[in-house]
């Protein structure tokens, strides 16, 4: 093992298994994934520290536990296709890009879009595409989709996202306040959405049509 293999395995037994993750693909995801090619170089030290890092623009790179608990709650077999609002540094996008059988994410800001392209394309995954555009509005064309996940705050479950969320399908994001929430996993009924509310967290807020106004 590299030191980055083994800081990603201390991560995943010390920050993940320990708090009860327990599914094994995505254990292995986790372990796998080189949390250290999606933060900026100056910080690249604290890759695999349990906490949110700053990835530019005002945005973060999730702690990773958080990814690993909602990707967990996503329930991926193998065979889904899953929808990514906040592709930030492309991080949380390649866990599911090992999970699933494709991933589309939207990015608003183009230079993390375009970062996020290159290093996923360096690390040879074909199975996931990288949106610039409003999440918000979501990516109707390449729906409808098995799993939603959000990885920004808003203020509740945008309604595009539901009307693009196949029947059964799941949505996981962090919904409340702008600088406080709660992870919510929601099953589509319908067209309404069988909520639950997890634990609370705190993430940037998703900015857009059917979120926050950028302040």
């Amino acid at each position: 093992m590299d030191r980055y293999e083994k800081l990603r395995y201390w991560m995943v037994e010390s920050q993940i298994i320990e708090r009860g993750i327990r599914d094994p693909r995505v254990i292995e995801a986790m372990k796998k994934v080189p949390r250290h090619l999606f933060v900026p170089e100056d910080i690249v030290d604290s890759a695999y520290d349990d906490r949110a890092l700053p990835i530019g623009h005002g945005q973060t790179i999730s702690q990773p536990y958080i990814v690993a608990l909602m990707t967990e709650l996503l329930e991926l077999k193998g065979d889904e296709k899953v929808l990514e609002i906040g592709t930030g540094s492309g991080y949380q996008a390649a866990v599911l890009g090992e999970l699933a059988k494709e991933v589309h994410t939207i990015e608003r800001i183009e230079e993390l879009a375009e970062g996020a392209k290159e290093i996923l394309k360096n690390l040879g995954y074909k199975n996931i595409v990288v949106h610039i555009r409003d999440g918000t509005e979501g990516l109707p064309e390449h729906g409808p989709y098995d799993r939603i996940i959000i990885t920004a705050a808003t203020p509740d479950i945008p309604p595009p996202l539901i009307s693009q969320l196949k029947e059964g399908g799941i949505i996981i994001a962090p919904v409340g306040e702008r600088w406080s929430q709660h992870i919510l996993k929601a099953f589509k009924k319908g067209e309404t959405l069988e909520r639950h509310y997890l634990i609370p967290v705190a993430f940037v807020p998703l900015i857009g049509k059917f979120g926050w106004q950028e302040s």
